[in-house]
């Protein structure tokens, strides 16, 4: 149940209140850090577990008509995106920004036609799974559809592209453009969760 994964993201210390820029560019006042619960192996392992699970549900699948292919982008998705693909019997990389543009490097290919499901852990506007989904179609891919373990939304949940996502946990939470942003026009100081050392308030 939706209670039980926000439930795990409070005990870890993975659902901060303050004022975050967001990977999309906006600001919001609630932030989840996924690195703190994907830092447990066997937390891990159940979440790409229940997500695989998820995803066989919202594209229907059957063991003759799987996913080949799990793509993610660094460096968020990594390890999510190998425990859903570890869950679906399928194989994983991942993709990178250089220079502005998303794109497997380090040797990565994708085979024509195979099935291919982006994965992210935290999808807000999407930005980051849909470029790695089109970086998967001009590869060659054929993208059945994207997942996320939190499905950040404003109004309602709006799926990243125009292909079913799966998710664990959708969650309300208001985010604004920097020039909208009321807790920058109180003067509060903008935090970048992604890139500070949090520590857990407990372990599983």
């Amino acid at each position: 149940m939706a209670s039980d994964y926000l439930t795990l993201f409070r005990e870890n210390g993975a659902l901060l209140e303050g004022h975050f820029g967001l990977t999309s560019g906006r600001h919001s006042p609630v932030y989840l850090q996924c690195a703190l619960v994907l830092q447990y192996p066997a937390i891990a392992r159940d979440l790409g577990s229940d997500l695989g699970r998820r995803v066989r549900e919202i594209l229907c699948l059957s063991g003759k008509e799987g996913i080949d292919l799990v793509v993610s982008p660094a460096v968020g998705g990594i390890v999510i995106g190998q425990e859903v693909a570890a869950s679906l019997g399928a194989r994983a990389i991942f993709s990178e920004r250089v220079d502005g543009k998303m794109l497997f490097r380090r040797g990565f290919a994708i085979k024509p036609g195979e099935k291919v499901l982006a994965v992210e852990d935290v999808v807000t506007t999407g930005g980051s799974v849909r470029e790695t989904a089109d970086a998967a179609w001009a590869a060659g891919g054929h993208v059945m559809g994207t997942a996320s373990i939190v499905h950040r939304y404003i109004d309602r949940p709006v799926n990243p592209t125009d292909l079913p996502h799966a998710s664990l946990l959708q969650i309300h939470a208001p985010s604004f453009l920097p020039e909208d942003c009321p807790l920058c026009r109180e003067g509060i100081p903008v935090e970048k969760p992604g890139s500070r050392h949090l520590l857990p308030r407990k372990g599983p």
